[in-house]
């Protein structure tokens, strides 16, 4: 091995390993090698791990290079293009004749620090991807049907009936547009990243927590059944505070007002039965009830007059059955339905 080759460094050193690992691949790359020098790195990759570490890094970024310099030179084949190929924008090939070698001793150290550059600009492209890298997906339920999905930070959604959901997680913040109807949300606990779902001109911001949000037209209710969850209006000048709801409250924002109550740990849960495949209800007018069966179903109940209306009723009904929650009406309530088509009428008797 002649003067030109590599210097052996201090061990320990990682900066003086990296250099040394540098001129060796430098020397490899661009000037004459022979079967001596590829025994001497061999020796020397094997007298310490970090000798072997820092030069399959090195080599790695090089050869991402290769791939980089054969794109900029219209090369197609495998690995890097031959030296002296060029190609105009046009498409032409061009050939430089190689120049003749002085085998300068300067040659390795430019050349190794051509490495390490190299090494270093990859490097940072890569952590800047990875920093800014955002994880992006489009959820959506059909009429009549749930899912569960889980989420790529560990969170998990549960969507209602013929809702839909725009996932957009990244390293500052997971966000989730609710386009229409209602998701639960089981919240992954990451404290430096705010879990956020905007919906209806509002967000509902957490970090480990288990909610619901539902939108109805303009309308928005959010369900709290673990942790705290803060309400916010998205009009830059509002002046409205922010809202805490802590398990066991219920939001209903209509326009601009925001109604909250706290209920019963079992009454909130019990207003997401949905999640079984239920509807649940108590003391509610059946005008209510049919609307929560028409998120369910194609054939729709329709209420024929105010008193029908206004009839109240209890209980958990299965909610893709529609047609026997209306043989129950018949059977115990002043109740007569008219079913045709696509829908069934409710009128009082």
């Amino acid at each position: 091995m002649d003067s030109s080759a590599p210097i052996d460094h201090p061990p320990g050193d990682s900066r003086s390993i990296e250099q040394c690992a540098a001129e060796w691949l430098a020397r490899r790359e661009f000037g004459a090698w022979a079967d001596d020098e590829e025994q001497a790195l061999q020796a020397w990759l094997g007298a310490n791990t970090a000798h072997r570490v820092a030069f399959l890094r090195l080599q790695a970024a090089w050869s991402e290079s290769d791939r980089l310099q054969a794109l900029a030179a219209g090369w197609k084949q495998p690995g890097p293009p031959p030296r002296g190929y060029w190609t105009t924008p046009a498409g032409e090939r061009i050939e430089l004749a190689p120049r003749e070698s002085t085998r300068s001793a300067r040659l390795p150290k430019l050349a190794a620090a051509a490495v390490l550059v190299i090494a270093c600009t990859l490097a940072t492209g890569l952590g800047w991807r990875s920093y800014n890298r955002v994880d992006s997906a489009h959820l959506q339920t059909a009429l009549g049907a749930t899912g569960t999905l889980p989420l790529a930070d560990g969170s998990q959604a549960i969507l209602a009936s013929d809702s839909r959901i725009d996932v957009r997680l990244s390293r500052k913040q997971r966000h989730i547009a609710l386009a229409q109807g209602e998701a639960f949300f089981s919240v992954a606990k990451d404290p430096d990243r705010p879990f956020v779902v905007a919906a209806g001109g509002h967000d509902v911001v957490a970090v480990g927590t288990r909610f619901s949000v539902r939108r109805d037209g303009p309308d928005l209710r959010v369900v709290v059944t673990e942790g705290t969850v803060r309400l916010e209006s998205q009009a830059g000048g509002s002046t409205r505070p922010a809202s805490l709801l802590p398990a066991g409250s219920v939001a209903l924002v209509r326009g601009d007002d925001v109604l909250v109550r706290s209920v019963a740990l079992d009454d909130a849960e019990r207003l997401l039965d949905w999640r079984q495949g239920l509807l649940a209800f108590r003391d509610t007018t059946l005008a209510e009830a049919a609307a929560e069966f028409n998120r369910y179903n194609a054939r729709k109940l329709v209420i024929g007059d105010a008193e029908a209306g206004a009839l109240r009723i209890g209980g958990s009904f299965r909610a893709d059955n529609a047609t026997a929650f209306v043989r129950l009406l018949e059977q115990g309530f002043p109740v007569r339905a008219d079913a045709s088509g696509d829908r069934i009428v409710l009128h009082s008797r």
